[in-house]
């Protein structure tokens, strides 16, 4: 049972991010959701989790925020490494590099790979608490495509390699439940890993994301778009809670 639920978080995040190419020229909106969708992750999914977490391990509640932090500041200062080189340019300019977004998609890669070590996990603990998380992983790998091909064409990948790195999304969630067969992850590591992920996703989605998608066609439908991401996000967590 666990490998067909592992097998389809590789087609919902692949569909999610063809959705993505077609509508390219909606860039913009897209942006716009996309950036909802993650700020709706992280409060209705990732801090909860976290904090019901903290409350059965016992662990204070500084060490998922330091972790937070640290990740939000390597974020940071990865990117503003990749674009010094380009400090001859208009400051104004829009930051459209193509490594950046490489950078960003590899990071999603890997959250989606540790999707796919939850769902296996979850199937050690018992039948049920497998399926509720692999449905949870499911519903947002849509996001999660959407989120990759987002990101590689904001920084002006061209079509190939943003495909490439799409599949690389894709099949890293099946890769990652293949590999809990090999190991368990403590609750107390799952605790910090949570906290690092979502310094990842609140520093793409606040400084990174939000802002380009105003940049050049700021307009009531991409606010509206970011609403109603946030809005999925939340009918998606408490009807999978």
């Amino acid at each position: 049972m666990p490998i067909i639920f592992i097998a389809l978080t590789f087609f919902s995040t692949f569909f999610g991010g063809l959705v993505g190419l077609k509508y390219r020229d909606r860039l913009h909106i897209i942006l716009g959701l996309t950036a909802g969708i993650i700020l709706g992750v992280i409060a209705f999914d990732l801090l909860p989790e976290m904090f019901e977490l903290l409350q059965t391990t016992g662990q204070p509640p500084i060490v998922p925020m330091i972790a937070l932090v640290v990740a939000f500041l390597l974020f940071h200062i990865a990117e503003k490494t990749i674009l010094i080189h380009h400090s001859s340019e208009d400051h104004y300019g829009p930051h459209t590099h193509p490594h950046v977004g490489m950078l960003q998609a590899a990071a999603l890669a890997g959250h989606s790979f540790l999707d796919g070590v939850a769902i296996g996990l979850g199937f050690q603990l018992g039948s049920g608490v497998g399926i509720v998380i692999a449905l949870a992983v499911i519903a947002h790998d849509f996001s999660d495509g959407l989120n990759t091909v987002s990101l590689m064409l904001r920084h002006k990948n061209e079509r190939a390699r943003t495909l490439k790195f799409l599949f690389l999304d894709a099949i890293a969630p099946v890769l990652g439940g293949i590999s809990t067969l090999f190991f368990s992850l403590s609750e107390k590591s799952l605790v910090v890993y949570l906290g690092f992920f979502t310094g990842f996703l609140l520093y793409i989605g606040v400084a990174d994301i939000l802002p380009e998608a105003h940049s050049t066609h700021s307009s009531w439908k991409t606010m509206l778009a970011t609403v109603i991401g946030v809005l999925f996000m939340f009918l998606v967590t408490r009807l999978l809670s």
